[in-house]
């Protein structure tokens, strides 16, 4: 298990455009489809990452409430498929299936998307405003597998609480810490 923190995009940048394979609809989405009224989640995860395992059930639950609100929910999974198969488009539908995921888990076949976003880790957060300007990058909370503290969402959840009020957020917004996604090897 590698301790990989998150690149830290700047603050501001637009959401890199995208076109990828839903494993949860089977066909294919884009970023302006997939955006919300009010804000859009970007999140890297993966299968088998004890990182995004960990906070599974609560990021289902934290997804169904963003979506109420009007936020655009979106996992990507960008690991290499050819060393990491349980990672691959199969498994993921039926991770999502069996997670119950209600918001679109794509495939990033080539690894631009990640490339694009400067994604670096399993579970790696992005939030957008619904200009799709980045506002917030980072972790979900501070738990972690075994440090004993809750998945309770809280910097994330602050930070989207800012930007619906449309107020700055001041806290400091730390790295993720997760599995590094799996590159493929040219």
């Amino acid at each position: 298990m590698s301790l990989t923190p998150s690149n830290m995009l700047p603050l501001g940048t637009e959401a890199p455009n995208f076109e990828l394979w839903d494993s949860v609809s089977d066909s294919t989405k884009t970023l302006n489809k997939l955006k919300g009224t009010q804000g859009t989640l970007i999140l890297f995860i993966c299968n088998h990452c004890p990182f995004v395992i960990h906070i599974n059930e609560a990021l289902v639950s934290l997804s169904n409430n963003l979506q109420n609100k009007g936020i655009g929910v979106v996992a990507i999974s960008s690991n290499d498929v050819e060393n990491y198969p349980q990672d691959g488009p199969k498994q993921m539908q039926l991770h999502a299936k069996n997670a119950n995921y209600a918001f679109p888990y794509l495939y990033d076949e080539t690894q631009s998307v990640a490339k694009g976003y400067e994604a670096a880790c399993t579970p790696d957060f992005f939030l957008f405003d619904a200009d799709l300007k980045l506002v917030y990058r980072g972790q979900l909370d501070d738990s972690r597998p075994g440090n004993g503290l809750p998945v309770d969402g809280a910097d994330l959840l602050h930070a989207v609480q800012c930007m619906i009020e449309n107020k700055t957020n001041a806290r400091p917004q730390k790295p993720s810490i997760g599995c590094n996604i799996k590159w493929k090897i040219s």
